[in-house]
Order: structure tokens, then C-alpha cells, then sequence
């Protein structure tokens, strides 16, 4: 079994979809963040596990569902239906069995109209550059879509419970010789109102808490 952290903020839209289409083996389990539109209650009727993270921040999200998580292997993914579940395995068999920590991210290539606005785009872009430069890496997005081992992840002592979690998760891997790469998945149009890469407020506050997280480490 492997565990899939989705953290959720309002998805009650998108959830049964995103569930609809977890591979057999794979356990959702569902943040609810503070949802206000049902989204945990849509969670548990589509067979999820669902557990709650009251105080709002994507790495608090995250960060509940690795303490809930028991699976060796997990996977984390954005619930807003941009993401299809059915590339999970892809990543799973890219970390494959050597015991040496690794983290594989999903590289979001867009299929639809609209599924990455430029202002993101190039945010992500600009935020990678100053990864690779800083780490040593050659990623080309900060993809949402991951797995690694969770014994590993929390050793790795993540502390950012904001926009920057992702960012931090991918530094510290990278300073501690994980093996870390990438792999293409296709990027939908989101289902529901976007938080983040939708709007320019929500991708200016991501853009700032990663630049954050790259100052505090750095220093």
C-alpha cells in the first residue's frame, strides 16, 4: 500500500474525480484544511481518510497527512483535479528499490487551455533557476506531484507549513545527496476557484514564501 497526502482547501468540487481515479493500492488520504464547502464530507463518502489540519498552510496540510501517513513510500498531490492520480505508479516505479533516499517529482507539462497561466509559469521558472543554482539541480518545475520514502521525508525536519514547504522539501533533499529527478505528467485545467496558480495574489504570496525558505536556508 501506498499512502497519497492530498491537501485540501475547498475541493469538494474536484474530489470525487481525483478520488474516482486513485490506483488500486493506493490510499488517499485527505487534509482537510479548514475546508468550508463539505470537502472532507465528499472526501470520506469516495473512500478516503480524511484528517484534519485546522490551521490553514499548505506545509501544515502536508505535514499532517506525513504524521498520518504509515505506508513506507508516499505520494503528495494537489486535490484540485489538475493532477491525475493514474501517474502516481510512474513516479512510485522511478524511486524504485535502491535504499538510498530519493525524491521524484512530476514535471507538469500543460494539457488544456488555461491549466498554467503565464504569471505562474514564469514564477515557477524564476524559482527554479534559483533552486538549481543554490542545490545543484537541474529541475525544470517545483511539480506539486511527488513521492519519496516517509521515513526519509521526516527525517529531513521540514519546517515551513506555507507556500514554501515544496521548495524546502526539494533543498534540504538535494543538501543531503538525495538522488532527485523528474518526470513529465500532464497538467489539467484545475476544477473550482484557484488559491494559488490562478490568480497573481495567490502566485506572488507562493513566489514570496519560496524566496523565503531559499534566504533561511541559505543563511
Amino acid at each position: 500500500m501506498i499512502d497519497v497526502i492530498l491537501p485540501c482547501l475547498n475541493e469538494a468540487e474536484a474530489l470525487p474525480w481525483v478520488l474516482s481515479r486513485m490506483p488500486a493500492g493506493y490510499r488517499p488520504i485527505v487534509v482537510d484544511n479548514a475546508s468550508t464547502d463539505g470537502s472532507a464530507r465528499v472526501a470520506r463518502e469516495h473512500g478516503a481518510e480524511v484528517v484534519a489540519a485546522p490551521a490553514r498552510g499548505f506545509g501544515a496540510a502536508c505535514h499532517t497527512g506525513m504524521l498520518a501517513a504509515s505506508a513506507e513510500v508516499v505520494c503528495v498531490m494537489d486535490a484540485d483535479a489538475s493532477l491525475d492520480p493514474g501517474e502516481l505508479p510512474g513516479l512510485v516505479a522511478e524511486l524504485g528499490t535502491d535504499p538510498r533516499p530519493g525524491l521524484v517529482l512530476g514535471r507538469r507539462r500543460p494539457a488544456g487551455r488555461g491549466a498554467w497561466p503565464p504569471h505562474a509559469r514564469f514564477g515557477n521558472a524564476v524559482l527554479a533557476r534559483s533552486l538549481n543554482r543554490r542545490a545543484g539541480t537541474r529541475l525544470h518545475d517545483l511539480g506539486p506531484m511527488r513521492a519519496a520514502r516517509r521515513a526519509d521525508l521526516l527525517a529531513l525536519d521540514l519546517r515551513d507549513r506555507r507556500f514554501g514547504y515544496p521548495l524546502e522539501m526539494v533543498l534540504r533533499a538535494a543538501e543531503a545527496g538525495w538522488r532527485v529527478v523528474e518526470l513529465d505528467v500532464p497538467y489539467l485545467p484545475r476544477t473550482g476557484r484557484s488559491k494559488v496558480t490562478g490568480t497573481v495574489g495567490g502566485t506572488v504570496r507562493a513566489v514570496r514564501d519560496m524566496r523565503r525558505v531559499l534566504a533561511e536556508v541559505a543563511s
